[in-house]
């Protein structure tokens, strides 16, 4: 007996889907043992476009024709955005269809909610593809490692800023034009914003930190900064220093709490992470028993994302067919406690601080006494040779300090007259 699929949205996403769907079918059906039949296919251009289908496929504008079809078992949303995506999850549980997703907004903001939804319908959410498409990490943190504690986990979650950030370090180029660049080959949008200002990383890290730790979380309990004040001289100093910088998502369970941020971070080229290039994406977890493991690979693109939702579609096809009464959360943990992560104040680190200055005497003598009097001590001043003494870049580096008295420090520096721009101030991470 088939399982019937409907897909909702032909975007990347969606048409890798629905390639795989097609052209890998014989070998889905050898693993499932039965048919996954595409039965509807949804877009506001169906028409316009020239589908490779395998068999009779009805199309469609509406999305409301895929909920109500009944060949459809399984409803993939993947139109995104919170609004529309909801109504369709929604109905969709009503209609006592499992739902399988890569909708990362709306599974960081009301995903728990929807999961219980969905069992009270006695039906399946699934939603792998919602988090570093090509690598299965939801299946890691839920049942690969599930027999192990998390302690902490780091991961480059965002494919656009990554590319920038080495694009940067390997041609020296300007974060504008680089931009640019990025934009011309698809991997930024229009408006880049959720990607460089760490919008739509912050949402990924708000699902992983759930599935890791069992704590309800929502993007806006996370700090999130993005990359657009990276220079290239910031490069040229953190080579100097052994380190190189990313976009680091970062979740730490310590004593006192969790400490979420997501922020451009000085990482030691002795680091794995440090070695995660181009549109690639990793996640380092840290577990009190089992230690370190490492994931990488493609966080986006058609086929990548695509492959993680048509295995989500295998499993709850499975489900479907043989029954499953021992469900596990797409969460990892049967119920997600109500939570709220420790301040980013809280943190504590050594420093990295750039500064851009027209130049004139007693400059290093002024900030060193600001950080004296937040308790925060010079570890090295770093300055490359220049010509410009009107735009001078140089950098001072600071012994562990917490968050806070940076940010207090830095308040007090950026009205300095000598300033042409607030600092830039960057953790140097420690221990990986």
């Amino acid at each position: 007996m088939e399982v019937g699929v409907g897909i909702i949205g032909l975007g990347n996403v969606g048409s890798g889907t629905l390639q795989i769907l097609t052209e890998n079918a014989r070998s889905i059906e050898e693993k499932l043992g039965f048919p996954l039949r595409v039965k509807v296919v949804c877009s506001r251009s169906v028409h316009k476009k020239s589908l490779a289908l395998d068999g009779a496929v009805l199309l469609t504008t509406d999305w409301r024709d895929v909920v109500a079809d009944p060949e459809v078992d399984i409803v993939a949303e993947l139109v995104g955005g919170t609004g529309v995506a909801a109504e369709i999850i929604q109905e969709s549980f009503t209609r006592h269809k499992s739902v399988v997703t890569a909708n990362k907004e709306l599974m960081a903001a009301r995903g728990p909610e929807l999961w219980q939804t969905a069992i009270a319908a006695g039906v399946n959410l699934a939603m792998e593809a919602s988090v570093a498409g090509g690598i299965p990490i939801h299946s890691v943190l839920r049942e690969g490692i599930a027999g192990d504690r998390v302690t902490g986990l780091f991961g480059i979650l965002n494919g656009t800023s990554n590319f920038i950030l080495t694009e940067i370090e390997r041609s020296n180029a300007s974060f504008d034009s680089v931009l640019s660049e990025a934009q011309r080959l698809g991997y930024a949008e229009a408006d880049p914003s959720a990607d460089v200002d760490g919008l739509d990383a912050r949402a990924k890290l708000a699902i992983l930190a759930a599935l890791a730790f069992g704590e309800k979380l929502t993007p806006a309990d996370i700090f999130a900064e993005g990359i657009r004040r990276i220079l290239p001289v910031d490069f040229e100093y953190a080579h100097q220093l052994r380190h190189t910088i990313r976009l680091l998502c970062s979740a730490r369970q310590s004593a006192n709490g969790l400490l979420l941020s997501v922020r451009p971070s000085l990482i030691p080229f002795s680091a794995i992470l440090s070695k995660v290039t181009g549109a690639y994406n990793a996640i380092w977890v840290q577990g009190l028993y089992g230690e370190d493991t490492f994931y990488h690979g493609r966080g986006a693109g058609a086929r990548p994302t695509g492959v993680a939702v048509v295995s989500d579609l295998m499993k709850v096809a499975r489900e479907i067919r043989f029954g499953s009464p021992d469900r596990v959360s797409p969460f990892a943990h049967e119920r997600l406690g109500e939570y709220r992560p420790l301040p980013i104040t809280e943190f504590e680190s050594p420093y990295y601080l750039r500064f851009r200055v027209e130049d004139r005497p007693g400059i290093i003598a002024d900030l060193a006494g600001i950080l004296a009097r937040h308790q925060i001590s010079l570890d090295a001043v770093l300055q490359l040779p220049t010509e410009n003494w009107r735009d001078l870049p140089f950098v001072i580096t600071t012994v562990p300090a917490r968050e806070q008295a940076i940010r207090e420090a830095v308040s007090e520096m950026k009205h300095a007259a000598y300033l042409l721009e607030s600092p830039l101030a960057m953790p140097m991470e420690r221990g990986f």
